[in-house]
């Protein structure tokens, strides 16, 4: 494997460091990953696109996050983006590393450059350690200037006052600087909460930068309430396209069940329904599917696009969240429908049943997407069939002890709508029979409930996974 040098720099892959003059310069493993990428293709204008293919493969992140990648690389090279030296933006495509004396060598060339204590493991989710440690104690410039003011100025300023970049790029200063000597001078000045929010959310993209802890600073609730927004903000489009990923795919598995329910009703034996109640069962379980995927997908998108930390806990939260309350609305229009329109009163589920599919549905794929930094997983391959196996499980799972509970789901629902009317002809009651029961008992209940919700979360998961 070779390294490169260019200008001060020497870059080496194999050691995943990057050195000015010997002196070690930090970047966080997907910017590295990003700078040797753009070097092995020195010259080529590479689209934004095959960066993100090549550099974030298992994650889907939001433009700014490529842009603040570029920024940091910049910065770390002491490049100027108005007369780029080393990495140009090319408009509307992507960037190019422009530097022409590249020098590519054997990396186990004597002289080499690089100390080895600069080399990472890979970790179990492909990617690798922070290639650089940061020293213990920082060494601030001696010049006797006090490079804190200025840049605290800039993150306290109030909103409307300079640019996102501009402030992002101060407070990842502030943390090469010193973490912790940045949060004991911003202490309680006008505007803190909002700049320890942006440290919070800055301290992932620069290498050993120090921790900003939320609980127990001054004005918690308040910064914690910036983040959201300046995570939402900065990952809006994200997390819209991944809320309708997840409903197409709970609406395609909810499809596919009607189709199946439909059939089975229309050509088993002493069935009485006619093949008519496949494309209305087929539209019944596309809602039905469409709807839960959205709840589920809503409380995991926005899980997956504000929380960098506690990602499980984080998920199943939102997953939990967002099925539950879609469930109770379902449940409540559903009902005052019927009520209303035909004077029929059915128990049918709702919120509890919303928040433990969601929450199972989260779990399943939060395990098998494990391991994941940053941005929405979208694994490939193996690891994806994996990902739809393990949700499909978890949901199956709830789904199943929700019937044993008498708490039927969709299918169940339709049937005991059915059987109030009198002379419905999709009443489930040939299903049991195939089981041994006299009608829909316990046991046809609980396997169609465990159909139900292992369709569903292979649909969501399905769905949730699809790199555009």
């Amino acid at each position: 494997m070779p390294r490169y040098r260019f200008g001060d720099f020497v870059l080496s892959p194999r050691r995943r460091a990057l050195t000015r003059a010997g002196d070690v310069q930090p970047l966080i493993p997907r910017y590295f990953d990003l700078l040797v990428y753009l070097v092995e293709r020195r010259g080529d204008a590479v689209h934004r696109r095959e960066i993100f293919d090549r550099v974030w493969s298992d994650v889907i992140v939001s433009d700014s996050a490529l842009s603040q990648a570029i920024r940091t690389i910049r910065r770390t090279l002491g490049d100027d983006s108005r007369e780029p030296r080393f990495v140009r933006t090319v408009s509307r495509h992507g960037y190019q590393f422009v530097f022409t004396d590249v020098v590519e060598e054997d990396d186990a060339h004597e002289g080499a450059s690089v100390p080895p204590a600069a080399s990472a493991p890979h970790t179990t989710a492909g990617t690798v350690a922070a290639p650089i440690e940061a020293p213990a104690t920082r060494e601030w410039p001696a010049d006797g200037a006090d490079h804190f003011a200025p840049l605290l100025d800039r993150v306290t300023a109030p909103p409307g006052t300079g640019t996102d970049e501009e402030r992002r790029d101060a407070a990842e200063e502030l943390h090469a600087l010193g973490t912790a000597e940045a949060l004991r001078r911003l202490g309680t000045r006008d505007g803190h909460a909002r700049a320890r929010a942006l440290l919070r959310d800055t301290r992932w993209d620069v290498a050993g930068a120090g921790a900003v802890p939320v609980r127990g600073a001054p004005a918690a609730l308040s910064v914690s309430g910036h983040i959201v927004v300046l995570r939402l903000t900065r990952a809006a489009g994200l997390a819209a396209t991944r809320w309708a990923a997840a409903a197409a795919g709970g609406g395609a598995a909810g499809a596919l069940g009607g189709v199946g329910g439909g059939l089975l009703l229309a050509l088993m034996p002493g069935g009485t329904a006619p093949v008519t109640v496949v494309p209305v069962l087929m539209v019944l379980g596309a809602v039905s599917g469409a709807t839960g995927g959205a709840g589920v997908g809503a409380g995991l998108a926005v899980a997956e696009t504000v929380l960098r930390s506690r990602r499980t806990a984080a998920l199943v939260a939102g997953g939990a969240l967002g099925g539950g309350l879609v469930g109770l609305a379902a449940q409540w229009l559903v009902r005052w429908t019927l009520a209303a329109l035909v004077g029929l009163d059915v128990t049918i589920g709702g919120g509890l049943d919303g928040l433990v599919l969601g929450g199972a549905a989260a779990l399943g794929y939060a395990v098998a997407t494990r391991g994941t930094t940053w941005g929405v997983a979208t694994p490939r391959g193996a690891r994806r069939w994996q990902t739809l196996a393990l949700t499909a499980v978890a949901c199956g799972m709830a789904a199943l002890a929700l019937a044993v509970a008498g708490r039927p789901l969709v299918g169940g629902t339709v049937h005991a709508v059915a059987v109030a009317f009198a002379g419905a002809q999709v009443a489930l009651t040939p299903l049991g029979r195939l089981f041994g029961e006299p009608g829909f008992g316990p046991v046809s209940a609980a396997l169609l409930g465990l159909a139900e919700g292992a369709l569903f979360g292979a649909g969501l998961a399905f769905g949730l996974t699809r790199r555009p």
